[in-house]
């Protein structure tokens, strides 16, 4: 694949007369409970007030003062191709032309359903939603229903979003926030949730073993990217899978963010390790609301009509989403990866030339991600927590206001876009070096 040309200028900073970030934060607080619809957005871990934006273009976004920005959040990772890709628009314009939702199944929802099955490994039948706490929620209880058991092996810094079952410990989000769980959720929610550290083999076992009779399924982000990201220890996957085999348990892969990012078969495909059962989001809808989860013909005939689990959704299957996605799969060729993993590897390389001793960069495949105040790579979510966030809140503002939206948290990842230049490339890495230059 080329190199991306350079984005055009998206909104000339003349033509700006909007109101100011602060006006627009306090009208937000008015009249959006906490100023915000998800609560990272409000700032609180790094500081400040939140950034206002407008419109995004390629590897940029515009905020309402016309400040452009090259980002590295890409909305949590959907837009693997960049901002407003013009195929992706023109299928997503060309849907709501013909119907926005129709409650019925359409011809898209098939096409789409087929590149999916065609992609991942495990996923011989696919059911779609619209967001990847949906997903994870109703596969978690698909695998109680094909099982006929009850509990759930979680991991500490897992997000399998914010269901009450799958809440507890469960990273990024909370993290952000301080807090293991939630008010709300109620004690006999999460009493069948069985908690254990990721890599930890004897934790596993341990757990296993205790719920060896009860056990549904073994639940986790196969690379864990909302803890920052912490990769699996070699083998850790393959042992998930041996374990829940030895109990009769499924193994569920929350691929929301590594689906169709690490590879076209997600993580499943990069590690060799086949699921029971996969949830997905992002990607897969092109920047419109749109999960799904998967597997095998004989796990899904458990879900209504065919079996006895139900699960149902109005705007599931929305024809829009489903063009949007179905456009952005299409367009994931070999190049397109390619050119993903290198510049995430120029980021994660010269990203760790400039920062030195005070933050390891961890990289696996187009995931990247940031620790401050560590000397090796994090291994369990207690790693990331002991971190220095104080330090990332500096950062943060050092790269936005040179140009450069991170995350505004510590528990999240760098998502790059294969629309990135080199040019984008490179201000990312100056930036980051005179942001420390001036500590």
């Amino acid at each position: 694949m080329e190199t991306p040309s350079p984005a055009p200028a998206i909104h000339p900073p003349a033509t700006i007369a909007g109101p100011s970030d602060e006006d627009l934060w306090t009208r937000s607080k008015a009249v959006i409970a906490g100023g915000v619809n998800s609560p990272v957005r409000a700032f609180n871990a790094v500081g400040g007030t939140p950034r206002f934006l407008v419109r995004g273009r390629a590897g940029h976004v515009v905020d309402s003062q016309g400040r452009e920005l090259v980002d590295l959040v890409n909305s949590w990772g959907p837009l693997i191709l960049g901002h407003t890709h013009p195929d992706v628009v023109a299928a997503a314009i060309a849907a709501v032309e013909a119907g926005s939702t129709f409650g019925a199944p359409t011809v898209g929802e098939v096409e789409l359903a087929e590149q999916v099955v065609d992609a991942v490994p495990s996923i011989e039948r696919v059911r779609m939603v619209s967001s990847g706490t949906e997903a994870a929620m109703s596969a978690i209880r698909l695998a109680r229903g094909a099982t006929g058991r009850t509990k759930v092996l979680k991991f500490v810094g897992h997000y399998h979003g914010h269901s009450d079952a799958l809440l507890v410990e469960a990273g990024s989000g909370l993290a952000t926030l301080g807090i293991p769980g939630s008010p709300g959720v109620t004690p006999g929610a999460v009493q069948d949730t069985v908690l254990v550290d990721f890599n930890d083999r004897d934790a596993v076992t341990a757990a296993v073993d205790a719920h060896a009779d009860d056990l549904a399924v073994i639940a986790c982000e196969p690379v864990p990217a909302n803890m920052n990201l912490v990769p699996p220890d070699d083998g850790f996957l393959q042992f998930l899978r041996d374990e829940a085999d030895r109990v009769g348990a499924l193994l569920l892969f929350d691929e929301v963010i590594t689906g169709f990012r690490l590879a076209r078969g997600g993580a499943q495909e990069v590690t060799g390790v086949r699921p029971d059962v996969t949830a997905l989001g992002k990607v897969v809808g092109g920047g419109f609301p749109l999960a799904a989860f998967g597997g095998s013909a004989e796990v899904m005939a458990h879900l209504a009509p065919d079996g006895p689990v139900y699960q149902a959704g109005t705007l599931s299957g929305n024809p829009v989403a489903v063009a949007a996605g179905a456009a952005q799969l299409r367009l994931l060729t070999d190049e397109v990866y390619a050119r993903l993993d290198d510049v995430t590897t120029r980021l994660a390389d010269g990203l760790a030339q400039a920062l030195g001793d005070r933050a390891v960069v961890t990289r696996f495949g187009t995931l990247a991600g940031i620790v401050f105040g560590i000397d090796t790579p994090p291994r369990h979510f207690a790693d990331v927590a002991a971190a220095d966030h104080d330090a990332y809140g500096r950062f943060f503002h050092g790269m936005l206001d040179r140009g450069v939206q991170l995350a505004p948290s510590g528990y999240e990842v760098l998502f790059t876009s294969a629309a990135l230049t080199d040019d984008d490339v490179d201000h990312v890495l100056e930036a980051a070096a005179d942001t420390v230059a001036d500590w």
